[in-house]
């Protein structure tokens, strides 16, 4: 939407290409570079950043957000100005870049540094990406011009400090692991191939390699290299003022001896030039990772000219923008729809980077936990459905028989981690995700035999809800039976177990049980008495969504019941709802017949049977809820209590005169529909009074409770505004909004939705490249830029809620909640999406700029049979659309 806030950078181009003059003045900034194959990079304007495959394997030093000011660690690349005696760096590092005017070109996925300075008289652009190709390599292509009037003889060097081990050796033995570097100077650069990975659980014979090779614009190779920084920098210096540069030092060549045992250095001396007045030089530079099996002459030889390498960027460019236009958005707003492309593509670069290495995401080993796993899913089910199906039965592989579940996804699809930390713990909304993904890909698809697909259940020695520890187990990460066979059960069985196991998993006031936190990571301090009313909202709503999937079953594939294990079944046995004494009773009789393998036999349940249980709970559930954790503030203002802490205390509400309220309380209270209508409306008005920042307009995730909160987590004691505790947090708040449209409040909704958009684009406060950010904090700078679930919710939200395009039993269904701010800069908008294999385009115009619900569907101009299902809602039958003779489908309605 059109936006009247300021941005240090602005889009080019309908692709995402932005321009940002002197970057280097905004703190923290980077940028990722990276290619399916798990080539990993950061870079910042100042060339600084990492590059790695994984934890092990780290090209460049570690770095993490608090180091990117202060590292000397750079994609440096050295002109030495041999008639007035200067070395210019290309990073920026030094006085001699002090009247240098810097430009940035970024795009999807390159990054692009422009440095002049006239008083030198040299112009230099610094490209950096990562090829789509299967190589581990980040290109630099260098591109040296003389902007003075008389020639200019310069000496270029480059200038790359080499890590070449695990990340964990950073602080780990860093000059021990030094010691095992054998380093090879090459014709056009040099190797690493450190001789052991070091670890004292276990060192292990290393086959990694790392190098950097380069040539220049004629294809010639360095004419010498400094392979070592202290052969680089020299006694005394630092790499801010390399001595080997500074005084211009013949490269040398070192002994085995002296190649051994270093810290190494990808510093390659190239022969000195002589530019006339706006001529340009050339130079590419290749950073690479080769694994075992790997071959660094095949690598270098697909890169090894600078049309080559301009070759793989023009490649690289076109990939990713093949990636994004899968799903786009056409408001006329060129701001907002590249920014949505942005969005569009966090999901993916999630998919690459788990929730590690780019320089916010300083924690973890890498891969992905169990939530990121399936709210991933969602972008890839709006894009590419067709190759989802066995990674989503897959998927489920990682659920426990007791209902919980793996928390850490390994690289290898099906294999997991029961816990990053190897921590006994539980979070307890993790039951929620798989049921949600899978009810919008069965939407889309009409794959609703996916429910009957079998998959194998996760097994370690965590038993009874991470309660107690099996003794008895071998080490086999799968559930076996009694006669010591692995055990499949359906998608549908897992997906009841993680519902009805929670169902009865309650505490002392009848909620389900907080355990070790839930989507709020930081509620873990509550185990014993803790209950989150917000999620047990949210379970509520997907037991009615699991009973009408059961339904579109019986419809559609004439299934009349189910088969499940008949250990489950016990789940279903008649249990007093509003006792949590029996309740539990039944759950641990549950989770003790199925401790340490399961029977394998089947017991059949009637669908109509099992449907009306279902829909039972959910009902009951909802109403304890509107019943007992409704609190109203004033005749115009309310909210739901969302939890209990450890003491069995609320946590929200009025407590010494202060109002105490958190927005996860209120989004699934709205979504499941525990919340009336007008109790929707006194929710929205009291976030809007305590919970929306007055100045930054983002909701934030709760009011200051002015002290930590021992008794349910550590969230209250970071500071207010940050992380958990206060933050505007995008993902929270994108739910927020999909909830209110959900309902139906679609100004609401898009008032949220829009706040998040709008504080993201205002770089001057965000402080960030074009992307939606974890969470936005009390200055309203953004944090833990690009791998965020909230990325998927956010264009899920855009499409399916406020556009209003969706899939619905695999027909696909046109029901737009669009507001008239939606129509500023023109009155057509459109989205553009794969829906059952064809590219379909749905314009809307709204001449009278109206918004919903005050508009109908006056007119509907289609390539395809269009079905009225009411005055704001069309269907098209997904046959009509499978069996339309093109590929393209174009949709036109208008607003009236």
């Amino acid at each position: 939407m059109p936006t009247k806030n300021k941005s240090f950078w602005k889009f080019t181009d309908n692709c995402g290409t932005f321009i940002a003059p002197e970057p280097q003045k905004t703190s923290y900034l980077y940028f990722p570079l990276a290619n399916e194959a798990e080539m990993m990079s950061s870079i910042t304007p100042q060339l600084k950043g990492d590059i790695k495959t994984d934890n092990n394997s780290f090209l460049m030093m570690p770095l993490s957000r608090v180091d990117l000011a202060d590292t000397a660690s750079a994609r440096n690349f050295w002109l030495y100005l041999n008639k007035k005696n200067k070395a210019w760096p290309l990073s920026g590092c030094c006085e001699s870049n002090l009247g240098d005017k810097v430009n940035l070109e970024a795009g999807l996925l390159y990054h692009a540094i422009t440095r002049k300075n006239k008083k030198l008289g040299i112009e230099a652009q610094i490209t950096n990406f990562v090829p789509v190709s299967s190589q581990h390599v980040e290109l630099m292509l260098i591109k040296v011009t003389n902007i003075s009037h008389s020639p200019s003889n310069i000496t270029p060097t480059s200038a790359i400090p080499l890590f070449c081990r695990s990340a964990d050796n950073l602080r780990d033995h860093r000059h021990v692991t030094s010691l095992l570097h054998r380093i090879k100077q090459d014709k056009y650069g040099i190797t690493v191939k450190p001789i052991m990975s070091f670890d004292e659980r276990g060192h292990k014979i290393n086959r990694t390699s790392y190098y950097v090779f380069g040539i220049d614009d004629k294809g010639n190779p360095p004419i010498g290299t400094f392979p070592t920084q202290e052969s680089f920098v020299g006694e005394g210096s630092n790499l801010n003022r390399p001595l080997a540069v500074i005084n211009n030092l013949t490269a040398p060549k070192l002994s085995l001896q002296e190649l051994s045992g270093k810290e190494a250095m990808g510093a390659l001396r190239f022969k000195t030039i002589t530019l006339k007045n706006g001529q340009s030089a050339y130079f590419a530079i290749i950073l690479g990772i080769c694994g075992a099996g790997g071959n660094v002459s095949k690598t270098f030889k697909k890169f090894n000219t600078v049309a080559k390498a301009k070759s793989a960027l023009e490649e690289s460019k076109l990939f990713w923008k093949d990636k994004t236009d899968s799903l786009c958005f056409e408001t006329q707003d060129s701001t907002y729809d590249n920014w949505l492309r942005w969005v569009r593509l966090q999901p993916i670069l999630r998919k690459i980077y788990g929730c590690s290495f780019l320089p916010d995401f300083d924690y973890g080993h890498g891969g992905k936990g169990w939530r990121d796993l399936w709210q991933d899913c969602l972008s890839i089910i709006l894009t590419n459905p067709q190759n989802i199906r066995r990674a989503m039965c897959s998927n489920f592989s990682g659920v426990r028989i007791d209902g919980s579940n793996a928390t850490i996804v390994t690289k290898k699809p099906g294999c997991f981690i029961a816990d990053r930390n190897k921590i006994s713990r539980v979070w307890m909304d993790h039951g929620l995700w798989p049921l949600f993904t899978l009810n919008l890909y069965i939407n889309q698809t009409a794959d609703i035999s996916i429910l009957l697909e079998k998959a194998l259940y996760f097994k370690d020695a965590q038993i009874m809800r991470s309660k107690e520890i099996d003794d008895s187990w071998d080490g086999s990460p799968c559930l076996r039976t009694r006669q010591n066979k692995i055990y499949k059960g359906t998608v549908l069985e897992h997906t009841l177990i993680q519902h009805l196991v929670q169902f009865l998993n309650v505490g002392p006031k009848n909620f389900i049980r907080l355990e070790n936190a839930d989507w709020n990571d930081g509620l873990d301090m509550a185990f014993q008495k803790g209950e989150s009313v917000a999620f047990s909202a949210f379970y509520a709503y997907n037991l009615a969504e699991i009973a009408s999937l059961l339904e579109k079953l019986k419809r559609i594939k004439n299934v009349k019941d189910i088969l499940i294990l008949k250990e489950a079944s016990l789940l279903l046995k008649h249990v007093n709802y509003n006792s949590a004494r029996d309740k539990n009773k039944l759950l641990n009789k549950y989770l003790s017949c199925v401790k340490h393998s399961v029977c394998g036999k089947a017991v059949r349940i009637d669908i109509d049977t099992l449907v009306k249980d279902l829909r039972q709970k959910s009902q009951w559930m909802l109403q304890h809820i509107s019943k007992n954790e409704w609190i109203n503030i004033n005749k115009n203002s309310g909210l739901f209590n969302g939890y209990y802490d450890n003491k069995s205390k609320r946590l929200e509400g009025k407590y010494g005169g202060i109002t105490r309220m958190t927005l996860t309380g209120q989004v699934f209270a709205i979504l499941s529909g525990a919340a009336s209508d007008k109790q929707v409306r006194k929710i929205y008005k009291a976030a809007k009074t305590y919970l929306q920042d007055k100045k930054l307009k983002g909701f934030r995730l709760n009011t200051d409770f002015k002290e930590p909160q021992p008794n349910i987590g550590r969230a209250f004691s970071f500071s207010y505004g940050d992380k958990e505790n206060g933050a505007i947090f995008s993902h929270m708040c994108v739910m927020f909004s999909y909830a209110l449209y959900k309902r139906g409040f679609a100004k609401e909704g898009f008032e949220v939705l829009n706040s998040l958009y709008e504080l993201a684009a205002n770089s001057s406060i965000s402080k960030i490249y074009p992307n939606l950010p974890e969470y936005f904090n009390l200055d309203g700078r953004g944090m833990y830029s690009y791998l965020t679930g909230s990325a998927s919710w956010y264009i899920m939200t855009v499409l399916t809620q406020a556009f209003g395009i969706k899939g619905e039993s695999g027909n696909l269904v046109i029901a737009p909640k669009l507001v008239k701010e939606q129509f500023r800069a023109s009155s057509r908008i459109s989205a553009q999406l794969n829906f059952a294999g064809k590219n379909i385009k749905v314009t809307y115009s709204n001449p009278r700029g109206k918004s919903y619900p005050d508009y109908i569907i006056k007119q509907v101009k289609a390539d395809i049979p269009c079905q009225k299902i009411s005055d704001k809602e069309i269907s098209i039958r997904r046959k009509s659309i499978l069996s339309h003779p093109s590929n393209k489908i174009n949709i036109n309605l208008v607003l009236g």
